[in-house]
């Protein structure tokens, strides 16, 4: 078990594409529920990052000694500064490829965490009603995945 080991490109075997994350990725979808409508924290891309300039969940590589949940809370926690104490984590999607794949991992918060942009990788944060997600120019994992997330966190909501 090495610290910070999941950090490399992997080929798809299923989409022939490049994917981050050695043993796979996680990302954060946190739900404000205290907001009316519920909303969704959305991460602008820094440019220079993968899927720069398109907006996405915080989120990041796996490392080999990790779950998705710890990775995805540590991921938010060093991109958004939202402190994991105060997550409800309520379910888990996986975009499975095969030989790598990406967990969103969701969770509830009833209060403002005082997200902010932690470090260079977000250019800007934004709190975004639930069901104008799709209006954004989404990072395209986040695009393909959506249609299925929101039923996901619609679903977390009615629980």
């Amino acid at each position: 078990m090495a610290f910070r080991d999941g950090d490399g490109w992997v080929l798809c075997a299923r989409c022939q594409s490049r994917h981050w994350g050695l043993h796979g990725a996680a990302g954060l979808l946190l739900v404000r529920t205290d907001l009316n409508p519920a909303s969704v924290l959305l991460q602008l891309r820094a440019e220079w990052t993968h899927g720069g300039g398109t907006w996405a969940l915080p989120g990041g590589a796996l490392d080999s000694h990790e779950d998705s949940v710890t990775a995805a809370a540590r991921e938010a926690w060093e991109e958004t500064g939202v402190d994991p104490e105060h997550l409800q984590f309520k379910a888990i999607y996986s975009d499975d490829h095969g030989n790598w794949r990406y967990d969103t991992v969701i969770a509830h918060i009833s209060v403002d965490p005082g997200a902010h942009e932690a470090n260079a990788e977000s250019s800007d944060l934004r709190w975004v009603p639930v069901d104008d997600v799709s209006s954004f120019d989404l990072h395209p994992g986040l695009r393909n995945s959506w249609p299925d997330l929101i039923g996901h966190v619609k679903t977390t909501l009615e629980a």
